[in-house]
């Protein structure tokens, strides 16, 4: 019966977003002494049950400098994600030598000199600048613009020996 519970709950609380306390990413130990039975409900037959267990979680913080890998790149802005957290950085959030270099046909934006192309697929460092949580879901709007942020992989593999200055 405990076994099954533990089953359950990880079904039913990995991935999910709890408004105060951030993501649950996987849920680690659910001790033994924890776990507690009610009462069999007279209506429904479900019997509640009530468990304390650790889990590992992903709670962004504002000012929080993260590692992303950018989804969607668009002419606004680009999308980026953090395990399971999507964070947008828009144009205005970007080093001056990329705010006007959208390329709608490579879908990136690439730097005046193109030496830095922010494409699907490759490593930004950002900084985490605000987030909404919503029933379900955390967002969070990030910036590139700033001291040793930008790109880290261009989706090769290989490093990028400059971090945008």
């Amino acid at each position: 019966m405990k076994s099954t519970l533990v089953r359950i709950l990880k079904e039913e609380v990995e991935g999910l977003a709890l408004a105060n306390y951030g993501y649950v990413v996987q849920v680690i130990d659910v001790p033994q002494d924890q776990m507690r039975f009610g009462v069999i409900e007279y209506d429904t037959g479900n019997v509640p049950c009530y468990v304390k267990y650790v889990a590992l979680l992903l709670r962004p913080f504002i000012n929080e400098v993260l590692d992303a890998t950018v989804s969607q790149c668009n002419q606004l802005g680009f999308f980026a994600f953090v395990g399971p957290l999507r964070v947008f950085v828009s144009k205005h959030s970007m080093p001056e030598d990329l705010m006007n270099g959208f390329d709608g046909e490579k879908d990136a934006w690439i730097s005046d000199d193109k030496e830095v192309v922010i494409a699907p697929g490759c490593g930004v460092r950002l900084k985490i600048k605000g987030r909404t949580v919503e029933q379900g879901n955390i967002t969070a709007i990030g910036t590139i613009k700033d001291h040793y942020l930008g790109l880290i992989d261009d989706g090769s593999g290989e490093e990028v020996e400059d971090v945008m200055m």
